[in-house]
């Protein structure tokens, strides 16, 4: 008799089996585009055909054409930058160091995580180069030759970090990414009818036969990746703060910024992933493998996070007093009561005040709640890196130089069709790869499901699962 601990609550609902898990997952890849999911993608190429029109007149005008003027050189691009690097955090630190730490309840939401920090990055990614204004010229931030016509770049500047830590990031996640779906791509690729599709599948699963050495492989590989990924996840948004940590502007020159802009990212990223996993579950019928307690467990993690956020607020008030520099003094009390006091108090509000609800276990485990608030901070950590960027930069030593930012709307087009960018790419993750990783899940089924299997059930579960495996060994 198995025994179920009395602790934790069921990671797998239904009284799933091993096929079960196998069909549910593949029936959204294998079913013809429904109507509303069409709909979603033609909104999201709406938003990419706005992001396309704004970057056009922004590579063709040059970037006067957003609200910048010569005291604010920072505004909402790199606000957008640290934004979307940040919305990326969540999928690597599901992955690699949850992975790590065997932490089972992972395994139903770290493909979707996953897939969001890529389409994260890559929006993330566009907003520098876009600020270069030359983008043509990008590759000047690569240690060329000069032969290339390039001087040698300035390993000194922080946002040269950036280049490295970004694109490290990147290749990271997407290698950790892709091979966690080459076992769920075989799969699909026995149980496919079309020619096209089985083509298809049979390429991006690069010929995977489901042997005991391939299992292997498969799992040491993930073992590496996890512990080369979990170092990236806490120095991607280290170097990202020391871009404004490095620098004499008073707001920026504080040493809180690293840790603080870690547990910011995991923050936002997590809400980002109960956003799009809430939607999900409920449009892909996947309510037996994200269930409440993962949606539990992962506002516990948007609790201690938010509520590092909140101290480091708090903390940055306090060292700008303690300090006597009366710079760093004015600096936070424009930001509080300043011209951009609404920005500030909305961050506060989306960020320290809503995610406080979560301490009550009914809201905790509420939908609707959690959906609601992940939405809140999203919007209270936007404001946040706006807050720091716009309201440390409006106002300098020299009071003939203050000046006010105002977005245009190429500025918002930019920012709006990022999200185009984003929900495209999602969509069609979301249609055309498995969104649920079948092997991981399979993985803790015995243990995690609630119900006892019998042997002979689970035996001809598994024999049902892995005959087209053993016929393409055979083939």
């Amino acid at each position: 008799m198995q025994h179920v601990s009395p602790i934790r609550e069921p990671l797998v609902t239904g009284g799933k089996t091993y096929h079960d898990i196998t069909e549910d997952v593949s029936r959204q890849v294998e079913a013809k585009p429904n109507i509303r999911w069409a709909t979603a993608l033609a909104i999201s190429l709406v938003g990419l055909a706005i992001f396309a029109y704004s970057v056009y007149r922004t590579l063709w005008y040059g970037i006067g054409e957003w609200g910048l003027n010569k005291t604010v050189g920072w505004a909402w691009d790199i606000t957008n930058f640290v934004w979307w690097v940040g919305i990326g955090h969540a999928g690597t630190l599901i992955s690699a160091v949850l992975l790590l730490f065997r932490q089972k309840w992972r395994s139903s939401i770290n493909r979707a995580a996953e897939a969001m920090t890529i389409f994260a990055v890559i929006c993330a990614a566009m907003f520098p180069v876009l600020h270069m204004g030359r983008p043509w010229l990008a590759y000047w931030v690569l240690p060329l030759p000069n032969t290339f016509g390039s001087l040698w770049v300035n390993f000194n500047s922080p946002l040269l970090w950036d280049v490295f830590a970004i694109s490290t990031y990147f290749s990271v996640s997407l290698v950790f990414w892709y091979i966690g779906l080459i076992p769920d791509f075989a799969t699909i690729r026995d149980r496919a009818t079309g020619p096209i599709a089985k083509r298809a599948y049979a390429l991006l699963s690069f010929g995977w036969t489901g042997s005991a050495k391939a299992w292997s492989r498969y799992e040491t590989v993930s073992l590496i990746l996890a512990g080369v990924a979990t170092p990236l996840v806490l120095s991607v948004h280290t170097i990202v703060s020391m871009d404004f940590a490095t620098s004499v502007i008073p707001g920026w020159h504080t040493t809180i910024f690293p840790p603080y802009f870690v547990a910011g990212a995991i923050f936002s990223g997590f809400a980002m992933v109960l956003t799009l996993m809430i939607i999900t579950r409920k449009v892909y019928k996947l309510e037996d493998y994200i269930t409440i307690e993962h949606v539990e467990s992962m506002n516990k993690v948007i609790i201690t996070t938010g509520s590092i956020v909140g101290i480091a607020y708090i903390t940055e008030f306090f060292i700008a007093w303690y300090s006597q520099v009366e710079y760093e003094q004015y600096t936070f009390i424009n930001r509080a009561f300043g011209p951009y006091w609404w920005a500030y108090w909305s961050m506060m509000t989306c960020n320290v005040i809503t995610p406080q609800l979560f301490w009550i276990r009914k809201i905790r485990r509420s939908l609707t709640a959690t959906f609601i608030i992940s939405i809140f901070v999203n919007i209270g950590m936007w404001f946040e890196r706006f807050v720091i960027i716009v309201t440390s930069l409006h106002r300098d030593y020299l009071p003939s130089s203050w000046a006010m930012f105002s977005p245009t709307a190429i500025d918002v087009g930019v920012y709006v069709g990022t999200f185009g960018l984003f929900f495209t790419l999602f969509f069609l993750f979301a249609k055309y790869f498995p969104v649920v990783n079948m092997a991981e899940v399979k993985a803790i089924l015995k243990s995690s499901s609630g119900v006892t299997h019998s042997h002979t059930k689970t035996m001809h579960a598994t024999e049902k699962e892995l005959n087209t495996n053993t016929r393409h060994n055979n083939e």
